[in-house]
């Protein structure tokens, strides 16, 4: 497992079009998500440990954006040859095992993942209301034990775009396992 950190973010950047296959049968593109609200991309996958350990919150998050009527995707690049616990058909189990409150989708090409700029598992992406990065950091400050959480960063970025403000650029990378490139 090797452990990888996001780069510092490209901010202002336009969110990149997608159309890719969701575990609910239908295929999303960045048009399904109108503008005028963030968006939050995710890239996750089921196998990886730093994703795991926080699964559980991005269940949590995924829950109360969609109170808020925020969108989350989540999105798994990872090549189901060498790792088939993130095949499409694992990725689905899982999402109906644990209720996902978001939509998951599968780039088995890696192309969207390439697009992106994604890099590892969890790459958290939040985009403001006209679809311009904003913030690509952790999602919280202790990826390890949920008990010692004390600051929800990606929350908290998505809670100041919804008043319309700036999210501070002083963001701390998120890390996790590499992407598993075909």
């Amino acid at each position: 497992m090797a452990l990888t950190f996001t780069p510092f973010p490209d901010l202002g950047n336009d969110c990149p079009d997608f159309q890719l296959p969701a575990i609910d049968g239908k295929t999303y593109k960045l048009q399904d998500f109108p503008k005028g609200s963030p968006l939050v991309v995710m890239f996750i996958c089921n196998h990886c440990p730093y994703v795991q350990a926080i699964e559980s919150r991005l269940i949590v998050l995924g829950h109360d954006l969609k109170k808020q009527n925020v969108p989350v995707i989540a999105i798994c690049s990872n090549d189901a040859t060498s790792h088939p616990e993130d095949s499409f058909e694992n990725l689905k189990k899982r999402a109906e095992e644990k209720h996902y409150p978001f939509v998951y989708l599968h780039d088995k090409s890696q192309e969207v993942a390439h697009k992106f700029g994604a890099v590892c598992t969890p790459d958290f992406f939040v985009y403001d209301k006209n679809h311009k990065l904003a913030y690509r950091g952790r999602l919280d400050d202790s990826w390890k034990d949920a008990s010692k959480v004390t600051k929800r960063e990606l929350y908290e970025a998505v809670q100041t775009l919804i008043k319309n403000e700036k999210v501070s650029e002083e963001q701390t990378a998120s890390m996790g396992c590499s992407i598993k490139w075909i």
